[in-house]
């Protein structure tokens, strides 16, 4: 009989079945194990750091920034001031089509072709994630259309923004400054300073002029607020804030007034003008004519007005105070005579005989007088208030460059002078040393002939003449020149008054000087060389005219300005001070083209002076002023 063998085991199948549910528990067990683990070591272990993360994914940090200080002058006018007003900024990265959001937004609003050109051109210099300005000082009612259709506007966002607003317009570009958006190698700067949390938020910084030499005093502390965010990223509340401590104000020495009025001394000349308080080297006035609108500059300027600034042959962007650089021409024939007196080469009572031109030994060639024939018999005052050039070419000869060097420079000449502003040119005082050094050539005879009236290599600023004309008048002080005179803490009415900077003192002998500033006070009496732009003044001018020659002239040639054109005319320039008696005020003056020392440069020191120390106006100023007041 044959055996069945059966279909299935039951034991087997029984045993195979316990083992797979042995295996299912353990795999489970070991998997509630894991799940327990990591549960322990996010609830546990780890709680401080993931509670952290979620706060920060519901809390985000907005930087608030600061108000930037205000500048104002000497009497309190407001120069330099914040206001705020609306601006649809775009963000690269959130903007899905960035073509298509601008045409969008200029089918809701105006947007002129200089607005779009500079915003590309910002957009092109800006980070993915930076916003970056389309159109500002929006009006109510494009605010209004703009918010009403922002879910059409991918990246688009009106935002309210603190904007600088200049008061003094172009006079005072030089001086106040401007600023404009912060770009990398500003932030380059910042970073190394240590000041990224202080600029958090913070669009704009100091570009030029004050605004730029006192940036960390103007600008301020960001400050920060605490948001709690929904999932959607939008703000809910505010829960904690840390508020912004706003920039310090600055207040000047410089007189706005005093500034309008020598900058409508100048009329249609372009030059530059440095008025200083001798006592103290308050900048009292600063003009660099002409100037620009800062305002320009604020928002980004546009290609085609940057362009027609740049490249504008009247150069208004250059600060001819600062960096304009001409020779001092007659202006240093003071400094020549105190020299002369102190090294004991010449004596007040010396006197020589000019006959219109110097030759030196075995030389035919003739160096001319200004004044045909010659001035007579001239001794050291007469040889500054008649500006005897051949009295100057036959010191400078026995003088020497090198001594004449080294006494000039004692009075800042060659060497920028220290004001609080940025980008002072140095000028030129020659010397024997320098010419072999820049032009591996010996010094020759000739050249300390012309050296000797301030012409040849001679380079100066008006910042600088002014500061040694400051030093004839305070007796041989050497104080810096400085614009801001006092610092306020923000929301606090006392101002800190900035001490005067002396950089040391020139020893000279008060019976040397006195003979010096007698010649001075001569140049503005009968007889003298500004004497006609000093007549009727109620008060006693100290001062000296001068030329610098922009063409050579050839030997035997005279210099005729009516047969020039106006950019080939001498250079004007005046250097004084008043009172004579009591200096509170010296002044130097430069007028490109000018032509005359005495006609041209004199009458605007003349100006400034009548307002400073009567407080009277150029005519036509005062009718404009009248008008305004009716």
């Amino acid at each position: 009989m044959r055996s069945v063998t059966p279909l299935k085991n039951l034991d087997r199948e029984l045993a195979r079945f316990r083992g797979r549910v042995k295996f299912g528990a353990a795999f489970v067990v070991l998997l509630a194990g894991v799940l327990l683990a990591r549960a322990f070591h996010l609830q546990i272990v780890a709680h401080e750091h993931y509670i952290e993360r979620a706060e920060s994914n519901r809390i985000s940090l907005v930087p608030a920034p600061p108000n930037r200080g205000l500048i104002l002058d000497r009497k309190g006018q407001v120069l330099a001031e914040n206001y705020s007003a609306y601006t649809v900024e775009l963000t690269r990265a959130q903007a899905d089509d960035m073509d298509a959001t601008l045409d969008e937004i200029g089918k809701l609003i105006e947007i002129t072709p200089g607005q779009l050109r500079r915003f590309r051109r910002l957009l092109a210099e800006s980070h993915e994630f930076e916003t970056v300005p389309l159109k500002s000082k929006l009006t109510d009612d494009e605010v209004a259309i703009l918010a009403a259709n922002r879910y059409r506007l991918p990246g688009a966002e009106v935002r309210a923004r603190l904007f600088r607003n200049y008061r003094g317009g172009p006079g005072m570009a030089h001086v106040v400054g401007f600023i404009g958006r912060i770009n990398d190698r500003d932030l380059k700067r910042v970073r190394e300073s240590g000041l990224d949390k202080d600029y958090a938020g913070t669009v704009h910084i100091g570009k030029t002029g004050l605004e730029q030499s006192y940036e960390a005093l103007l600008h301020g502390r960001a400050g920060f607020d605490q948001m709690e965010t929904d999932a959607n990223g939008r703000a809910v509340r505010i829960i904690s804030r840390i508020p912004p401590v706003p920039g310090k104000d600055l207040r000047l020495h410089l007189d706005a007034s005093l500034q309008a009025v020598a900058e409508h001394a100048f009329g249609d000349y372009l030059g530059g003008l440095v008025a200083l308080d001798p006592n103290t080297g308050g900048v009292l006035a600063l003009v660099s004519k002409p100037g620009f609108d800062p305002n320009l500059f604020v928002d980004g300027i546009d290609p085609e007005t940057w362009k027609s600034l740049n490249e504008s042959p009247e150069r208004p962007m250059v600060n001819r105070a600062l960096r304009g650089i001409y020779p001092p021409g007659s202006t240093i024939k003071p400094l020549m005579a105190l020299a002369g007196l102190e090294l004991g080469l010449r004596r007040p009572d010396d006197s020589i005989v000019d006959p219109g031109f110097f030759r030196l030994p075995n030389s035919r060639h003739r160096y001319r007088d200004w004044k045909p024939g010659g001035h007579g018999v001239v001794d050291l005052r007469r040889s500054i208030s008649q500006s005897c050039d051949t009295y100057y070419y036959e010191l400078a000869v026995d003088m020497g460059i090198d001594r004449m060097h080294d006494y000039l420079a004692q009075f800042g000449l060659g060497e920028k002078t220290g004001i609080d502003l940025q980008g002072e040119s140095s000028g030129l005082l020659p010397s024997r040393a320098w010419k072999q050094r820049r032009w591996k050539q010996p010094w020759y005879p000739g050249e300390t002939v012309i050296a000797g009236i301030g012409q040849g290599y001679h380079l100066t600023t008006p910042l600088q003449l002014a500061a040694m004309t400051a030093m004839l008048a305070n007796g041989g002080k050497r104080i810096e020149p400085r614009l801001v005179e006092a610092v306020r803490e923000p929301h606090r009415r006392v101002w800190q008054t900035q001490a005067p900077v002396v950089r040391g003192e020139v020893a000279i002998d008060p019976e040397n000087l006195a003979v010096v500033r007698q010649g001075m006070l001569d140049v503005t009496r009968p007889g003298g060389t500004a004497a006609a732009s000093a007549a009727g003044a109620p008060y006693s001018i100290a001062g000296k005219t001068g030329t610098a020659q922009v063409v050579g002239i050839k030997q035997g040639a005279r210099y005729d300005a009516a047969r020039l054109a106006r950019e080939h005319r001498d250079h004007a320039l005046f250097i004084a001070y008043a009172p004579a008696e009591n200096p509170v005020i010296a002044v130097a003056v430069m007028v490109e083209n000018g032509g005359s020392g005495s006609g041209t440069a004199a009458p605007i020191a003349r100006a400034v002076f009548d307002y400073y120390l009567t407080g009277k106006r150029p005519g036509a100023m005062k009718l404009e002023a009248d008008n305004a007041a009716d």
